[in-house]
């Protein structure tokens, strides 16, 4: 048998006591850490009792309408419909939140053209379309969509003539819409258009 060169450790030769001062340094490490959270988990904690507190005394806060099933003005015929993008917003400062999608047919392949949505719900009723604010039938493709301080902005990519190909649209627009009275009002393109309200 070869011995070690080493000296003999002293931990390796435990005694209960090592064993107690460890489990009470251990008990001190745990107790600490629980006394110190960091304030976003104690801002996050009092918001949801905050919540919870306002819930109770009320009616529960409205959900937006989910834009999955609805059915949107758009004739896609066999292909059916697909919503590309969606966004919750207060649009017409009701304190009730309304839904904007972005739908187009679910092609197999290419760029079919796009319309958005306004879909609103009442108590109890199906999702159901109050207004569009881009018509599929513009033939146009729409990105950098957002829905930010009761508006909505898109860009729009279309074509200006029949002979420009599909995959390359050579027209863009920046547009916006706003709740104004009785009717979204688009704040880019031809002035004084507006989508209504159905």
């Amino acid at each position: 048998m070869q011995t070690s060169a080493l000296p003999d450790l002293a931990h390796t030769d435990a005694k209960p006591v090592h064993w107690l001062a460890t489990a009470t340094a251990m008990a001190a490490v745990v107790a600490l850490a629980g006394m110190l959270q960091p304030d976003a988990a104690t801002a996050t904690a009092s918001a949801s009792e905050h919540r919870a507190a306002a819930q109770q005394g009320g009616a529960p806060a409205a959900q937006a309408p989910d834009p999955v099933g609805v059915a949107y003005p758009l004739d896609c015929g066999a292909a059916g419909q697909t919503v590309a993008e969606s966004a919750p917003g207060d649009l017409d400062g009701d304190g009730g939140p309304e839904t904007v999608a972005v739908v187009h047919c679910a092609a197999g392949s290419g760029t079919p053209p796009s319309g958005i949505y306004v879909l609103t719900q009442t108590s109890g009723a199906a999702p159901r379309v109050v207004a569009t604010l881009v018509d599929p039938a513009q033939k146009l493709t729409v990105t950098d969509f957002t829905v930010r301080d009761g508006r909505v902005s898109a860009t729009l990519l279309g074509y200006s003539s029949a002979d420009v190909p599909r995959c390359c649209p050579d027209e863009r627009e920046t547009a916006g819409w706003e709740w104004k009275g009785n009717a979204f009002i688009k704040s880019a393109g031809p002035a004084g258009s507006a989508a209504r309200g159905v």
